[in-house]
């Protein structure tokens, strides 16, 4: 192989005292690394610059000897080092290190090459990382034995240039593997907002190179929950956890039983303890932990996370010994945690501590020129769950659009709201096409909605119960209490409104339940509807005969 040098070529190496020891003339019949890289016709080495320990000086007087004799034009000067533990990383990197930053390397006048093939593995590594970080102004060169072990003949030789910029194939494909990971935290969906682009591309880089807490804040239903389980399965792919995903919403955390919940408790701990449980955050050990609302939590919570996030250690309750965790931590918050610090809701020291890398996801509002794509998406995800594809005509698309991106659209609950637009019109869509009609119903509902921030209506008309009948509009907070309604998961109350939605339009019960359960009818022994219907209506504290009076 040739080099293609034009100026001095200088060689840096340490000397091998296994590969290149050599007794009398038998030691010719050996292949020695640091004399046959000098014996190559097509690498001209003007000055060879050995590495070498005192206690092996005679050796290495021995090889540059051998090397005047095979290669009178390559100079050697000798080198003396001291390395107590030759396999001891740090001691080995700072003798190196010391050594690159003191020799007087003149790049514009000499080429120089990194021999790569003699020492032990740990100081091959470190001369690598030294040459990578251009400690060394170098390019690697790796020499293997001939096939026939035979002291006769030089080997081969291989130089490597660790300037990827010139390898195009390779530059190529790292490129494409950082559009992947930023399409990956992105669900796969391609976003034409270039700020939000670029936040994702800084979540990647810092997601897969450090294990620090990343704090994610925006409004509610922004995608922080999505985020940062994309997040763990992006590091999941990369192979930088093994450990599972464990998703907590802080809010739904109370009293004595937050605790519990996070950190787990010894069975008798208290009234009601009656077997003893792990905790959250020992069941996300080696893998994530998403604290969903962080500034929901309580004193005690906090203050026992952050020794958690510190030390990796914490007390179960009513345990008399530490348990250890290792996990990577996500918080989420819609709160201004400086804000709350000021006011004593957060400790400083916690948000000191998870505020290392944080990242401030954007409303929908804020990314209107995203909504499309992300109709798109909601329409898919919409089809995976239910097995039906839906779409919309030209006109009925057109008219959502020009809607959503509006002004008046103003995206309350941000991409929830989407999805359950979404999920309303697919699931009302007749043959699976949804048209102006439905649409209109739709930007009605959401209008209603959003006019009226302190509730939500009972179905997609914005009106509620009883509504197609003349009667006066009911919401789900009329339904079930005020505070019942504010209790609901958004899946809760979006199932229960199309429920309410059936049943406000069918005549009777068993009418309502086989409409519900038509296509899980065949699959069942009994087709109990009517009864089935009863019990769910009942998980909300409503009956039949209650709807039916307010129709």
């Amino acid at each position: 192989m040739k080099t293609g040098a034009s100026k001095p070529l200088v060689l840096l190496g340490l000397l091998g005292p296994t590969l290149d020891q050599g007794k009398s003339g038998a030691r010719w019949e050996r292949w020695r690394p640091s004399v046959a890289v000098c014996q190559h016709e097509n690498l001209l080495i003007s000055r060879y610059e050995m590495l070498h320990q005192a206690r092996f000086e005679s050796l290495a007087k021995l090889i540059e000897a051998d090397i005047g004799s095979v290669s009178p034009e390559t100079k050697v000067r000798r080198h003396r080092i001291e390395m107590a533990d030759p396999w001891d990383f740090e001691e080995v990197y700072g003798t190196l290190h010391d050594f690159a930053r003191g020799y007087p390397f003149d790049p514009e006048r000499e080429d120089y090459l990194v021999h790569i093939t003699t020492g032990t593995h740990v100081a091959q590594i470190c001369l690598f990382l030294l040459t990578e970080t251009h400690y060394f102004p170098a390019r690697l060169l790796q020499a293997e034995p001939p096939r026939q072990r035979s002291g006769a003949e030089p080997g081969s030789f291989k130089i490597i240039d660790l300037d990827l910029s010139r390898y195009d194939r390779l530059a190529s494909r790292f490129r494409k593997e950082l559009q992947e990971g930023t399409s990956f935290l992105k669900s796969g969906i391609q976003t034409r907002n270039a700020g939000f682009n670029r936040l994702i591309e800084r979540i990647e880089k810092v997601a897969v190179a450090s294990s620090a807490p990343l704090l994610l804040t925006g409004p509610t239903g922004a995608g922080k929950s999505l985020l940062a389980r994309r997040i763990f399965e992006l590091r999941k792919t990369r192979n930088l956890v093994q450990g599972p995903f464990v998703e907590v919403n802080c809010a739904t955390l109370r009293g004595d039983t937050a605790m519990s919940a996070l950190f787990g408790h010894e069975k008798g701990a208290f009234t009601g303890a009656t077997q003893s449980r792990p905790g959250l955050l020992r069941a996300a050990h080696g893998g994530v932990l998403f604290l969903d609302e962080i500034g929901e939590l309580g004193p005690d919570e906090q203050a026992m996370l952050l020794r958690a996030i510190e030390e990796q250690v914490f007390l179960p309750v009513g345990a008399d010994q530490e348990v250890r965790s290792e996990f990577q931590l996500i918080a989420g918050t819609n709160r201004d945690l400086k804000h709350e610090v000021r006011a004593g809701n957060f400790r400083e020291d916690l948000l000191a501590r998870i505020d290392l890398w944080t990242f401030r996801m954007p409303g929908l509002a804020e990314r209107k020129e995203d909504i499309e794509p992300n109709l798109e998406y909601e329409l898919e995800a919409y089809a995976r769950a239910s097995g039906t594809r839906v779409s919309f005509n030209r006109e009925s698309r057109e008219r959502f659009l020009d809607f959503a991106t509006s002004p008046e659209a103003r995206w309350a609950g941000n991409f929830r709201d989407l999805n359950g637009a979404v999920y309303r019109m697919a699931t009302l869509a007749p043959g699976g096409r949804i048209g102006v009609d439905l649409v209109d119903e739709e930007i009605a509902r959401m209008r209603a909605a959003w006019s009226d921030p302190a509730g939500f209506s009972g179905g997609a008309d914005s009106a509620g119960w009883g509504a197609a009948a003349g009667a006066e509009p009911v919401s789900l907070k009329a339904l079930l209490g005020a505070h019942e309604a504010e209790k609901l998961d958004l899946f809760d109350r979006l199932q229960l409104e199309q429920v309410l939605r059936v049943c406000r339009d069918s005549r009777s019960l068993s009418e309502a339940g086989r409409r519900l359960f038509d296509q899980s009818r065949g699959n069942r022994r009994t087709a109990n509807d009517a009864d089935r219907l009863r019990k769910y209506l009942l998980r909300f504290g409503l009956t039949w005969n209650e709807l039916a009076a307010r129709g």
